[in-house]
C-alpha cells in the first residue's frame, strides 16, 4: 500500500470524486447508513459498488477484496463521500473490530473465509465477550469450549451482546482451560445459525434493542473455526479491544463524533434559543459553553487524526485508544445533553405529531449515548488501562 502525494493525490481525488458522482443513488444524499439488514434497491446497489470497489475497507489488502489503497487516499475517499453528503454502506464490527484483528492474527483460509464478505457489507458479525459476571473483569468469564475431537461444544451465556439477533456469526470468547485465568481463553467463530444459539434482545431506555443476551447450549463448532493458538485468545482479544475503542471514540470518523440527527446544535441553538442583533446567541453562558465544546470536539477531531495516522503506521491502534475512548464518548454525551437542553420543550419529546422527527432521535440520541462511557470498556477500566500502559503508574495497593 503506498500513499499518493502533490499532483498524484490531487488526481486521485478527482478520479474519487468523479466515481461517487456516477454511483452514489441520488436517492440517498444526506441520509445516514441504515440499521436495519432491510436494504431499498438503491441503498443495495450503493453497498454492492463500494464493495466490489473496495472503498469501503480502502486500507484493506486486494488480496481479500479491500481498496489496498494508503492512509492519505483513504482520507480522500472519506472527504469526498462527506462532501457528496454520502455515506460508507460497508460497517459494523466485522469492519470496525474483527477484521482488522483477523488479518493480524487468522490464518490464510480463515481470511479468504471471512474478510471478502465483510469488505462486500454480505454478512453481520456481533461480539460475545461480556458475561453476566464477567463485565470489567473480562477474564473471568466462564463459557466453555470442550473438545469433543474434530469439533468443540460451547455451552454459557453472553451479555449486551450488539446486534446477535442481525448477525450471521459471532466472534466469541471462550474457556479452554479451567486451571487458568488468562491463559484459559480462546477465540473461537461461532456461526449464528447453529444449533443451540439463541439471541434474547434487550429492550434499551431509549426504545430500541441494539443489545442482546446470547445462550450457548451444546453449540458444535469445528476446530478450524479457531484463531490463534488454543488458550491464546486473550492476546488476540485485547488487541480487538484496541480496535473497538477506536471506533467507539469516533476517532476514525472525518466528521464529528456523536452525530445527531437534524440541523445540528449551533442551528437548534439560533432556532430555539434566538440571536442578538450581530447574530450571536443570545445567552451569554449558553455561548460560552457550546463554543468551549466545539472547540474540544475539534482538538478531538485533530487528535484522533494523528492518532489514526500513527497507528497506521504502527500496524494497529496502541492503547493511546483507551485515551480517545474516554474523551470520544464524553464529547459525544456533552454534545447530546447540550442538544436537548437547547430543544427545550421539544427536547424532552418521546413521540407523538407534536414534536419534530429531528427532536425525537436527538432525545433518544442522549438516552443512547450514556452508555458510551460503559462499553468496549467502562472509564473506569480505560483510566486503568491509562495510568499503567502509558503512564508506567504502579498497581495502587490497599493499605490495611
Amino acid at each position: 500500500m503506498a500513499d499518493f502525494g502533490g499532483g498524484d493525490l490531487t488526481a486521485f481525488r478527482v478520479e474519487a470524486r468523479a466515481w461517487i458522482a456516477a454511483n452514489f443513488p441520488a436517492s440517498l444524499k444526506g441520509k445516514a447508513a441504515p440499521e436495519g439488514r432491510e436494504l431499498t434497491p438503491d441503498q443495495d446497489a450503493w453497498r454492492k459498488a463500494m464493495g466490489e470497489k473496495g472503498w469501503g475497507t480502502p486500507t484493506w489488502p486486494t488480496a481479500y477484496g479491500g481498496g489496498g489503497l494508503g492512509k492519505a487516499e483513504a482520507r480522500v475517499i472519506a472527504e469526498e463521500l462527506v462532501a457528496a453528503g454520502a455515506y460508507n454502506p460497508i460497517g459494523g464490527m466485522g469492519v470496525m473490530m474483527f477484521g482488522p484483528t483477523l488479518l493480524e492474527y487468522g490464518n490464510e483460509a480463515q481470511k479468504q473465509r471471512h474478510i471478502p464478505p465483510i469488505v462486500k457489507g454480505e454478512l453481520r458479525w456481533c461480539q460475545g465477550f461480556s458475561e453476566p459476571n464477567a463485565g470489567s473483569d473480562l477474564a473471568s468469564l466462564q463459557t466453555k469450549a470442550v473438545d469433543a475431537g474434530d469439533h468443540y461444544v460451547v455451552d454459557g451465556g453472553k451479555v449486551w451482546t450488539s446486534g446477535a439477533h442481525t448477525a450471521d456469526w459471532c466472534f466469541c470468547l471462550v474457556r479452554t482451560d479451567n486451571t487458568k485465568k488468562h491463559e484459559g481463553i480462546s477465540f473461537l467463530l461461532i456461526d449464528m445459525k447453529s444449533p443451540g444459539v439463541e439471541p434474547r434482545p434487550i429492550l434499551l431506555i431509549n426504545g430500541t434493542t441494539p443489545f442482546c443476551e446470547t445462550f450457548f447450549t451444546n453449540v458444535k463448532v469445528p476446530k478450524e473455526n479457531l484463531v490463534g493458538p488454543l488458550n491464546g485468545g486473550w492476546t488476540i482479544a485485547k488487541r480487538l479491544l484496541q480496535h473497538e475503542r477506536q471506533g467507539i471514540s469516533g476517532a476514525n470518523n472525518a466528521g464529528a463524533p456523536g452525530v445527531l440527527p437534524g440541523p445540528g446544535v449551533i442551528a437548534w441553538a439560533k432556532q430555539h434559543v434566538g440571536v442578538e442583533d450581530d447574530g450571536r446567541l443570545a445567552d451569554p453562558d449558553l455561548r460560552r459553553r457550546l463554543t468551549e465544546h466545539l472547540m474540544e470536539e475539534r482538538a478531538f477531531q485533530l487528535t484522533g487524526r494523528r492518532a489514526a495516522d500513527e497507528a497506521r503506521s504502527n500496524s494497529g491502534p496502541s492503547a493511546a485508544t483507551s485515551v480517545l475512548k474516554n474523551v470520544g464518548s464524553k464529547v459525544r454525551q456533552d454534545k447530546a445533553e447540550l442538544a436537548v437542553e437547547l430543544l427545550g420543550s421539544q427536547g424532552l419529546g418521546w413521540e407523538g405529531e407534536a414534536f419534530d422527527p429531528a427532536a425525537l432521535g436527538a432525545t433518544r440520541a442522549w438516552l443512547r449515548g450514556k452508555s458510551g462511557t460503559i462499553a468496549g470498556g467502562s472509564w473506569e477500566v480505560q483510566l486503568n488501562i491509562i495510568s499503567k500502559r502509558i503512564l508506567g503508574l504502579p498497581e495502587a495497593t490497599q493499605s490495611r
